[in-house]
């Protein structure tokens, strides 16, 4: 199943806007891998995403946010689209 962060905008692996997206992608995604195992991984406040059949949610592992492990590693944002290329 492909899922979608709910609520974080994070850099984007899949074409990247510039080296910096990228190398930060890089990093965000070892972080989520390493996130998870931490714990079984639970999914809440699911919804059916607009993109090749994703699905938009929320999700912890071991009592802890995802989301908001990822804003405060400083590898995602809240809400609005980030700016990764800024300053590169």
């Amino acid at each position: 199943m492909s899922v979608r962060l709910a609520g974080v905008d994070a850099p984007e692996l899949f074409r990247p806007r510039c080296d910096a997206e990228r190398a930060l992608a890089r990093r965000a995604k070892s972080f989520v891998e390493e996130f998870l195992q931490a714990g079984e991984a639970e999914l809440s406040e699911i919804e059916q995403g607009k993109y090749a059949g994703r699905v938009v949610a929320h999700i912890e592992a071991d009592g802890a946010d995802l989301g908001a492990a990822l804003v405060a590693a400083g590898l995602g944002v809240d809400g609005a689209k980030g700016n990764w290329c800024a300053g590169a």
